[in-house]
């Protein structure tokens, strides 16, 4: 599936080049993982600030009730497809481009799946999803995006890591390694692509009010969510992560941490890590 506003044509860029009249191309942003929880919640927050928004996920209805919550839906895109696929890739941000000709502002790197299981007991298959949806979908995304933000002015390339990225808890061995992997990417391509003008930013929530606190702890039958509450920890709200991926993008720090939980990590892992459980 892939619909789209109305695109302005070749003819339309040939009456203005004959007459002189000025185009002025909206912001872009393309954001995958799209059809629920941190996507959404910065589609809505970029689409009310006036940007033209690219929606990218594999659930279907969520991308589409998605697009019914932005402001101005018909101006928006939305593509059907895995983050696995490196050629969807390469296919949508082709078609999401043409109406910029060519120029995007921000790829939000977003799509990911979580998973709570001890490794001895997580089969090969789902050791697998995890590291090719949270990982090399990150890697396929930033090549296929590179083309068109080294074209843009103002670009950047924005990943979505986790409080797991910096501390890794057990029974988490593929997810939290696959946000380790998402740091380094941050900072390596934030000095491969400096010479180009391109900004690359990492977001570290901690733990963020989605479907994913909802899985089930390996070897109970509390969910992650009632784990974080009797541990006492904070909640973030997507809404609260969606700000920070705006404030990434006009700031100057790498990595952007979102909450209290990923602000005290941070410190402890660097300066006291034998304080961790």
């Amino acid at each position: 599936m892939t619909t789209h506003g109305p695109a302005m044509g070749t003819a339309d860029l040939e009456v203005a080049r004959q007459t002189g009249r000025a185009i002025k191309m909206r912001e872009t942003i393309f954001i995958t993982g799209a059809g629920s929880g941190i996507g959404r919640a910065t589609a809505e927050l970029f689409a009310a600030r006036g940007w033209r928004v690219g929606l990218a996920d594999v659930d279907e209805s969520g991308l589409r009730e998605t697009l019914s919550l932005l402001a101005s839906p018909e101006r928006h895109a939305v593509y059907l497809f895995d983050v696995r696929d490196r050629d969807s890739w390469i296919a949508a941000l082709a078609d999401f481009t043409i109406e910029s000709q060519a120029k995007l502002n921000i790829v939000l790197n977003n799509a990911g799946i979580g998973h709570r299981q001890y490794l001895h007991e997580t089969s090969a298959e789902m050791v697998e999803r995890v590291i090719d949806v949270n990982l090399k979908g990150f890697f396929w995304g930033a090549q296929a995006a590179f083309p068109y933000l080294r074209a843009t002015s103002k670009a950047a390339l924005i990943n979505t890591c986790s409080v797991a990225g910096i501390f890794a808890p057990a029974q988490m061995a593929p997810y939290s390694a696959s946000k380790f992997a998402i740091r380094a990417l941050t900072e390596s391509l934030e000095r491969e692509w400096r010479e180009f003008d391109i900004k690359v930013r990492s977001i570290i929530p901690g733990f963020v009010d989605t479907e994913m606190l909802s899985n089930v702890n390996a070897g109970t039958n509390r969910t992650t969510r009632e784990s974080v509450v009797k541990a006492g920890l904070e909640i973030s709200s997507a809404v609260e992560v969606a700000s920070a991926v705006w404030k990434a993008y006009g700031g100057k720090r790498v990595h952007v941490y979102v909450g209290r939980t990923s602000r005290v990590l941070r410190i402890v892992t660097r300066w006291g890590p034998w304080f961790l459980p």
